[in-house]
């Protein structure tokens, strides 16, 4: 049994846990929890640090409980939140639940005969069937309003200016999250809920159940939640989440993402986001401080955690991607580019529409340019450039007199034009 407290500590994942946590998971093989609730039909790299602390927990030998919060994603949780979000309505929650479960299963082993191999749990399995006065029987006289109000996540919402108050429904999640740890307690003798720092009320409110209605002990861990030295938020851009689905953010911008992290954040990421050992990481920051310009650091993060949410191939894609802006890439590198990573790629870079029919007996280079394109002032502006060699198409030189025709297409939509090494202009047909 491999000492599942101690390989977390060492990664910075522990912000706390109740006494006792380490002795009882170093006694015998135990089931451990964490909650997703599915408000979208993808995860993202904020939920990443869960799903590493149960891959760990089963690594160390014992049994991760994923738990699909199918009851909860139609309550919202109120913990770090300023206003009350939109319910969920069971189609929607039913399709999010599939998806992630998908997702998950890169993650964790689920297939094998393993004693400790991982299961996955829907609390609205369970919840569907309780009435109401069943509820409040049965749970809500166990735990005071008295103890509820104490909770950070409540007292928080309540005392806010900005807030307009919390909902009953919002008040009571506490309660329901408080039972799925019992109800796992009881049927599957599950004894550890995990999550982040803003979950620890939640968790708590689970093991004071299981004292008071089954005299039981139930256990709690959190990991802190993720910051970025500069201030700014984990895992957001300015076009939104970083999602593990490639269809929402492709392995490009994922890679990037994480690439172009600072020092300080790619120390903290390395431990936590991959499972290289405490060796090999040291001996990677060792590296990187000798010579920070090389990004050793950040670039190996980029390949562990983009090879692990992807593929090994859409890795060795991600760099090609990222070669074509600053390497000595040709136009068969770019035409391996599928729609969406070209895009990612050529973000922001000046883009012009025109009509694909004018291919048909070739564009002349300077109209594409100039007139057609509008990337450069004028036709003689056009003409000096390529008579400086300075024009490329689609990363090959061309010269005055080329015709772009349907063989110059990229995903048989774009050209790339480019004038110098750092000027570049995007042709989309339409």
């Amino acid at each position: 049994m491999k000492n599942f407290v101690e390989e977390l500590t060492w990664r910075g994942m522990i912000q706390d846990s109740m006494p006792g946590v380490e002795e009882h998971l170093m006694e015998a093989m135990r089931l451990a929890y964490v909650g997703i609730d599915p408000t979208a039909d993808s995860l993202h790299i904020g939920h990443l640090v869960g799903v590493m602390g149960l891959k760990h927990f089963q690594l160390s030998g014992h049994k991760p409980v994923a738990l699909v919060g199918g009851a909860t994603g139609m309550i919202g949780d109120p913990s770090g939140k300023s206003a009350e979000r939109n319910l969920l309505n069971e189609e929607t929650l039913k399709h999010n639940q599939n998806a992630i479960k998908e997702q998950l299963s890169r993650f964790l082993d689920f297939d094998s005969d393993a004693e400790n191999a991982a299961i996955i749990v829907n609390n609205y399995d369970w919840m569907k069937n309780f009435t109401f006065l069943e509820f409040i029987r049965d749970v809500g006289k166990h735990i005071t309003v008295n103890y509820m109000m104490a909770k950070d996540s409540v007292k928080k919402r309540l005392s806010s200016e900005s807030a307009v108050g919390m909902s009953f429904t919002e008040f009571t999640y506490q309660l329901v999250q408080g039972y799925d740890f019992l109800h796992l307690y009881r049927t599957k003798q599950c004894t550890l809920q995990m999550g982040g720092s803003d979950q620890w009320g939640n968790i708590t409110t689970g093991t004071e159940l299981i004292r008071r209605v089954d005299a039981g002990k139930g256990f709690a861990l959190t990991w802190p939640l993720i910051t970025k030295a500069d201030g700014t938020k984990f895992g957001k851009t300015e076009g939104g989440n970083i999602w593990l689905d490639a269809n929402r953010t492709s392995p490009y911008k994922f890679y990037q993402y994480w690439l172009n992290t600072s020092d300080v954040d790619a120390e903290k990421y390395i431990k936590i986001f991959t499972f290289l050992s405490k060796t090999e990481i040291e001996n990677l920051i060792a590296t990187h401080q000798e010579a920070p310009h090389l990004r050793a650091l950040q670039k190996r993060l980029a390949e562990e955690i983009t090879t692990m949410v992807h593929s090994s191939d859409e890795l060795e894609n991600a760099i090609k991607a990222s070669e074509i802006l600053f390497g000595n890439s040709t136009g068969s590198d770019l035409k391996k580019l599928n729609e969406q990573t070209f895009l990612d790629v050529f973000d922001g870079v000046p883009l012009t529409e025109i009509y694909k029919s004018e291919l048909e007996n070739g564009l002349d280079i300077i109209a594409a340019l100039a007139e057609k394109g509008g990337f450069l002032k004028s036709n003689g502006e056009a003409r000096r450039a390529l008579k400086e060699n300075a024009v490329s198409v689609n990363k090959e030189k061309v010269g005055e007199g080329y015709m772009l025709t349907h063989n110059d297409l990229i995903n048989n939509k774009f050209i790339l034009l480019q004038r110098g090494k750092k000027n570049y202009f995007v042709l989309r047909m339409v």
